[in-house]
Order: C-alpha cells, then structure tokens, then sequence
C-alpha cells in the first residue's frame, strides 16, 4: 500500500486478492476494476473500494460469470439475485449438454460405430425436442395421409407422444432408443408397412377388432407360446377356438389372416417399445410372439 496515500499499486492490490498483477491490470483495462487516481509515476493507483470489487469480481469469475456480467451487476444494472439465476440456466444447459456427450460417446465406444455414424448419432441425440416431434410427426402425417377413420386418428395421437426433453441425465438407453427410433421411420419398407395398414382400416374394420383382439391373443396365444404349444397341433386349434370363433366366415378368416400378417411384424412392436422407453412408460410384455403364433394357427386350421 502507498502509505502517503494509502492505495494500492496495482501489484499490491494483486498480492492482497491473491492474484497476479496481469490479472488485475486486465480487468482494470476492461472497467470493472477502475482506478482512482495515479502516482507521480504515472502508476495506476486503487483504493479499499476496489479491494472489496476486486473479492466480488474474483468470486464471479470463480463461479463461471464473465466479466461482462461483473460489470452490469458492479454498475448496478441487474441485482446478484438476477445474476445468479441466469447464470444458474445456462449451467443447467451445459450440463445437460456434457450429459448428452457423455451418453453419445459412451453409446459410440459400446457399438463400436464409425466416424459415419457417430456424426449422425451426434445430430440425432443433439435435436432440438421441437425437431425431433417434427421428425415424428412427417413420418406420422404420411402414413395416415388423407384418412378420416376415428380410430386411425386415435392410433396416430398415440404414435406422435414423445417427452418434451430426453430427461436432465439422459441414459445410455434413452439415446440408444431414439437413434434406433429415427433409424427405423427412415426405413422404407417399414413406412409402407404402416401406411399399408392405416389404408386397410378404411376399408374394413379390422383396426377396431384389432383392438379388441389383443387380450384374447395374449391372454390364448400368448399362454401357447410360454407353454411350447404348436400352431397346428390339436391343442393349438382349440386355443385358436378360444380367441376366433370357429364359425368365422371364410371371408372374415380371410380378412384377418391378411391383417395379422401385417401385425406380426416386429419392426411395429419395436416402435411402441422404442416410445415407451423414451417415455418412460411400460411398454408391457411382447405380443408380437403371439400374434404371430395366431397367424400360424390360421394358416394350419382355417386357410
């Protein structure tokens, strides 16, 4: 300290805060650390005023805040409260992002992808929850295109759910099932399997006894599969008796066996897995297996 007039030099001032001299003459250059007068020798010189700014400045900068910050809450612009608040967003947001690159990375190093593939992992994990609804719902408005049954439109509101965020500290899991997801309506064969399907429900309605056929497929079909029953077995037509009655006309039986073959497709369960997931619901038991093993008791017993 200059005792004639005690202030400080600004190497005095850095040996006080416990900073070096470059420090103090940086953010002295940048105005949050003004000088009140100068020495005979031209010495920049500071007072215990900007000893007290110069504790609050090192502790803003310690805490992440710039000096651009330092500066509009010294010059009483925003109060600390405001301050800390937004400073508290944006680490939220770059800790969600180091989260997100962690589970990319980690994702990477598992399946041991390409460069290719973990630049579009990268993009994919990154979007926006905006753009990835917006990903879901092109693929959900061409396969239901220009339909007007109520029940499609149900099944499409079903198919358009997605969580708003992929969660604070997105798993392993969920980026796995949301790249698998966008792999999978990028397949074409897979959206003419989906629209193939909306269009049948216009035209009969299948898509509501669907509906109702589920529990019996997994209550029935579902129980022969667990139990190692064969479609064509005795035993196998009498649980096809239990979910399909045995008096179906050939038409109906016709209709359904079309429609199953449609159904029993894994890559269709797999999208409602893969939401579930995301989602963080329970997708339930498969009932792919079933219903599959209902379209070979068709084939073995009623076609």
């Amino acid at each position: 300290m200059d005792r004639e007039s005690d202030l400080y030099t600004i190497g005095q001032l850095a040996q006080c805060a416990g900073v070096s001299a470059r420090t103090v003459r940086f953010w002295s250059d940048r105005g949050v650390l003004p000088p009140v007068g100068r020495s005979s020798g031209g010495y920049r010189l500071y007072d215990a005023v900007a000893v007290a700014r110069l504790e609050l400045i090192r502790t803003l900068r310690d805490l992440g805040l710039g000096l651009d910050a330092a500066a509009a809450l010294l010059a009483k612009h925003v109060t600390l409260a405001d301050l800390a608040a937004a400073h508290v967003k944006a680490l939220d947001a770059e800790i969600r992002t180091l989260r997100l690159r962690r589970a990319v990375l980690h994702t990477v190093a598992r399946r041991q992808s390409t460069t290719e593939e973990m630049t579009l992992m990268n993009k994919l994990a990154r979007l926006s929850a905006r753009e990835r609804q917006r990903i879901i719902d092109d693929f959900v408005d061409s396969a239901f295109d220009g339909t007007a049954d109520p029940d499609s439109a149900v099944v499409a509101g079903w198919m358009r759910e997605l969580p708003a965020e992929l969660g604070e500290e997105p798993t392993d899991e969920q980026i796995d099932a949301w790249l698998e997801l966008a792999e999978l309506i990028a397949d074409g064969d897979f959206r003419q399997k989906i629209r193939a399907m909306v269009l049948s429900a216009d035209d009969d309605p299948r898509l509501e006894f669907g509906l109702n056929l589920r529990p019996l497929v997994l209550a029935h079909a579902g129980g022969a599969v667990g139990r190692g029953v064969a479609a064509d077995s005795v035993e196998g037509r009498e649980t096809l008796d239990r979910i399909v009655p045995a008096d179906q006309p050939a038409e109906e039986a016709a209709a359904l066996v079309t429609w199953l073959e449609m159904v029993a497709d894994a890559r269709i369960e797999r999208y409602w897995q893969l939401l579930s997931r995301l989602n963080a619901t329970d997708a339930g038991p498969p009932a792919v297996p079933a219903f599959a093993w209902l379209l070979a008791a068709m084939h073995a017993h009623r076609c």
